[in-house]
């Protein structure tokens, strides 16, 4: 009971200090202050953000360097005549402010996994490679590819200019609701095998 009661001071405190006017300090000084400390704050927030979504960071640990990292290189997203490239966070982390921080919250969790050991070995990762790729693709389903789509867009497609196997697909799409993720789930990372598959998806990572 005492020592509750000693928390319940030391918060209605810190609450009263917090209402109480500054006699030291101007109003103008402070609300100056807290704008630049604001500033300071969001850039900071900002420059640690971006320092995340680069491909040095990425592949930081062994997990993703070893493993999916080796795979995505041979891939058209990391090498291809027009030199653009992909990395990781333009697949996996949106854009847009408010996806980009609730992302950033789930990715925190991957933090335990590399700790634990979770997927440390080639042969750990095989096991899970299913269980993680199923998260990632519900996660873009559930987005509507939005991130394959910051470069990619049907409407903006010449269908005419693509092999005939791309273009039904792409025409099929658009009539029946598909999304990118939908035929493109091996398109930069080792597809694997779904024993529980009731039949066999068909990918067209090749198609231009």
């Amino acid at each position: 009971m005492a020592s509750s009661g000693r928390i319940g001071r030391f918060i209605r405190g810190t609450f009263d200090f917090l209402r109480r006017p500054s006699l030291r300090y101007s109003v103008g000084f402070l609300t100056v202050f807290g704008f630049i400390a604001g500033i300071v704050f969001w850039g900071g927030l900002h420059t640690g953000l971006e320092a995340t979504n680069t491909l040095e960071f990425c592949i930081s640990c062994h997990e993703m360097r070893d493993n999916v990292y080796q795979e995505y290189k041979k891939t058209i997203h990391f090498q291809n005549p027009v030199g653009v490239r992909a990395v990781c966070s333009d697949c996996h982390v949106p854009h847009e402010w408010g996806p980009k921080m609730l992302r950033k919250m789930k990715a925190s969790f991957e933090v335990w996994g590399h700790l634990t050991g979770y997927v440390d070995t080639p042969e750990k990762f095989e096991s899970h490679r299913l269980e993680l790729a199923t998260h990632e693709w519900e996660r873009m389903k559930a987005a509507d590819s939005r991130e394959c789509r910051n470069c990619h867009a049907l409407g903006s497609m010449d269908l005419a200019a693509q092999k005939p196997s791309a273009r039904s697909s792409h025409e099929g799409a658009k009539t029946d609701g598909q999304t990118c993720i939908d035929c493109h789930k091996g398109i930069a990372h080792k597809k694997p095998v779904d024993p529980n598959a009731k039949e066999k998806d068909q990918d067209f990572n090749d198609i231009q």
